[in-house]
């Protein structure tokens, strides 16, 4: 892990030979809110950003709509319909009474299955002659398919409806199947009735009887082994059980941990964690340190044999022993700790273990009572419940029997309806497919909106991201042709945005040399990204800057040449430096070639003048490019000299902006950052993965560098802002 300390002063020469300390260790103020759920004007912004996907899904859902509509438009159907009371409503006490003793809440006929009657082959065979004299296409199987029985919810009442192309054809069929009916329920026997109740009162003895005998081998089962439900014994035994493996794996697994402690302890690594804890060997080995430094610093104008070097050499050898016999102390300690912790879990682990054993004795006893208890518990319940039945039917049929001689009744006589039954559907399927097609749009946006991980805009980007908002920098699609024109002549920087357009962040382009039109709303962004910058120290102004973006493509160096052309125009001494020695963009964007840059500064003696340059378009501002790609960036940036540098730069110039490679997956800021004062984060509206941004951020957490805060880049202009106003 790389740790960043304040650098220290290389020479004595004074301030300007100094490498500046800047304030660090500054917690990253970041979360990332875990709430996914919608406001609804978010779901209404997202159904405006994404009108188009909607438009085109329910374009495209509402065509294969009409075209099932078109394909599937079937012949006008009409339906008649009659209604059958097929239970009399009992109105005699006595036979209220005995069908109260049945079941006062259920009734006698088994609808489900006299329903199916009704449809069978045999009962519907001579319907289906007496139709073929009018109707000669009917069969068994197309009657049946329009035919539609059903009992009207919990009443006796039995509905037949029947469907068919012939309005005329549907009330014949309806009269003729509703007279087959009645004379189905008039000619019904009585014979299968009294052989079945004569065959339950025939069995229900015997089955009396084997209830009761099972009922005594379970009363002697019980006395004899004196206990009422063993596999409640079984439950607690096994809970038991349970518990007191629960508590040896608890044990074992402290067990495990103790001889892994113990082997990390002879291992090197065990040995320097106990001693970083230890607080007298780290002070000593602090002594140690500090005399070392007084020795190095005492070398550089002191001979070897001078009594005060003699003194403290004296001094750092007598702190060795020390040193050894306290590292020699707190390692016995540990070791007698570790032991003894291990011997007191072995005897619970071993005591824990007999008593699991004896549990695992008393509950294989158990088994083989339980079964014999359960199959006895099995065998009542069958008789048990066999003996309901031939009781229960026993009742049914003398109810059944008693009921017999009265018919169904017709409550409503067969009726044909003059209006098609689907003459409102084609309407009703068309809206029913309207309102399909917009939820399925809805739907699919809802979709693409969770899958899309980028910020849509800058309010979504505060509410996710807890870090300050130093400013929205707008995409402008409109550009004067007349400004652009003048732009191109007088200044190279014309041929910036063309380029950068594709490779950066497409920012507009700042049509007036000297950024002083205060009716581009993008300069105007630009001023209030630099005031915002300058307010976040009140004590110093800010002196130099990192500018840096999660991931390539969010437009971190249009930014950076844009913020220091800002500064540069409202009075200060600005120095653009490229630090990107891996993809440098700088040179492209100002015009400038990169023949010479900070590379050759650092790994050559060059001086800083020879490098630095000014902007064709703006001579104030001052630019270092990068220079020659090295073979490896972090080595010159961690150097000294980039330090040193640093340093030189920051007390020469009012600002200096470094603009420096993404951060995922590089070091390239961690290095620059620690001596600047912080970092700048550009986000690209619409582009910048936010899982790629919180990897960014969670190592920069870990860094505990100083973000300023972030930058909101590309986000289209609105007109309702307050700029707008003036």
């Amino acid at each position: 892990m790389i740790e960043n300390y304040p650098s220290q002063n290389s020479s004595s020469n004074g301030s300007h030979n100094s490498v500046a300390s800047f304030p660090q260790n500054q917690p990253v103020r970041w979360a990332e809110e875990q709430e996914d759920d919608w406001s609804f004007q978010e779901f209404l912004s997202i159904l405006r950003r994404r009108s188009l996907l909607i438009t085109s899904v329910t374009i495209a859902v509402m065509t294969l709509v009409v075209i099932n509509l078109v394909v599937n438009q079937k012949p006008p159907e009409y339906e008649g319909s009659f209604k059958l009371l097929v239970e009399p409503v009992n109105d005699d006490p006595k036979v209220v009474d005995v069908v109260k003793d049945f079941n006062a809440q259920q009734s006698s006929l088994d609808y489900e299955s006299q329903i199916q009657v009704l449809k069978s082959p045999e009962l519907m065979k001579n319907t289906v002659k007496q139709l073929q004299v009018y109707y000669p296409e009917i069969d068994y199987y197309s009657l049946i398919k329009s035919l539609k029985i059903n009992r009207l919810e919990e009443t006796k009442i039995i509905e037949v409806r029947y469907q068919s192309s012939n309005p005329k054809q549907t009330q014949v069929v309806l009269e003729r199947i509703a007279q087959n009916y009645l004379d189905y329920s008039q000619e019904r026997k009585q014979t299968k009735l009294h052989q079945g109740l004569q065959f339950v009162e025939k069995q229900l003895p015997f089955i009396q009887n084997r209830v009761d005998q099972i009922q005594k081998e379970l009363q002697l089962f019980r006395q004899k082994y004196s206990f009422n439900d063993p596999e409640t014994q079984v439950a607690q035994i096994a809970l038991q059980t349970a518990e007191f493996s629960r508590q040896k794996q608890a044990i074992d697994l402290q067990l495990a941990q103790v001889r892994a402690n113990f082997a990390i302890l002879q291992g090197r690594n065990g040995a320097t964690t106990i001693l970083n804890y230890a607080p007298l060997y780290q002070q000593l080995i602090i002594q140690i340190r500090q005399l070392d430094v007084q020795i190095a610093t005492e070398s550089t104008r002191l001979q070897e044999d001078n009594p005060s070097m003699q003194t403290l050499k004296d001094q750092r050898a007598s702190l060795l022993p020390l040193l050894r016999q306290e590292s020699e102390r707190l390692l016995g300690v540990k070791f007698a700790e570790v032991a003894t912790q291990y011997q007191t879990l072995e005897v619970q682990s071993q005591e824990l273990a007999k008593i699991e054993r004896k549990f695992a004795q008393r509950r294989n006893q158990l088994p083989v009572l339980a079964r014999q208890y359960t199959e006895l518990q099995r065998k009542l319940q069958i008789a048990t419940e066999s003996l309901n039945r031939f009781l229960s039917t026993h009742e049914n049929l003398q109810i059944e029997i008693s009921q017999a001689d009265i018919g169904w009744q017709l409550l409503q006589r067969p009726t044909t309806t003059d209006i098609p039954i689907d003459a409102f559907s084609s309407q009703r399927n068309f809206i029913l497919g309207l309102v399909a097609s917009i939820l399925a749009a809805i739907g699919v946006v809802l979709l693409v909106e969770k899958l899309d991980n980028t910020y849509h805009t800058v309010d979504e980007l505060k509410k996710k991201l807890k870090q300050p908002l130093l400013g929205n920098i707008p995409f402008e699609k409109q550009i004067d042709t007349k400004k652009k024109r003048t732009f191109n002549q007088k200044s190279p920087l014309a041929n910036i945005q063309s380029s950068s357009s594709q490779a950066t962040a497409r920012l507009a382009v700042l049509l007036d040399k000297e950024y002083g039109d205060p009716s581009t709303h993008f300069s105007e962004a630009l001023r209030v990204l630099y005031t915002n910058i300058q307010l976040l120290s009140s004590d110093r102004p800010m002196r130099s800057i990192v500018i840096s973006s999660a991931m390539s493509g969010d437009g971190k160096s249009t930014v950076a040449l844009h913020l220091a052309q800002i500064a540069t125009a409202m009075g200060q001494r600005v120095l653009l430096v490229d630090a990107d020695l891996r993809k440098p963009t700088i040179h492209n964007l100002s015009g400038l070639n990169n023949l010479w840059g900070l590379s050759n500064l650092i790994s050559t003696n060059l001086p800083v003048g020879e490098v630095i340059r000014q902007l064709p378009s703006m001579k104030q501002l001052s630019v270092i490019t990068s220079g020659p790609i090295p073979p490896d960036p972090t080595k010159l940036l961690s150097s000294q000299k980039m330090k040193q540098l640093m340093a030189d730069l920051h007390n020469s110039f009012d600002l200096v902006i470094y603009d420096v490679p993404p951060l995922v997956g590089l070091a390239d800021a961690s290095l620059i950052v620690p001596h600047t004062d912080g970092l700048l984060i550009v986000v690209r509206i619409q582009k910048t993965n936010s899982s790629m941004l919180k990897a960014a951020l969670d190592n920069l957490k870990i860094s505990r560098l100083n973000i300023l805060g972030i930058v909101g880049n590309g986000q289209k202009s609105t007109n309702n802002s307050y700029y707008y106003y003036y």
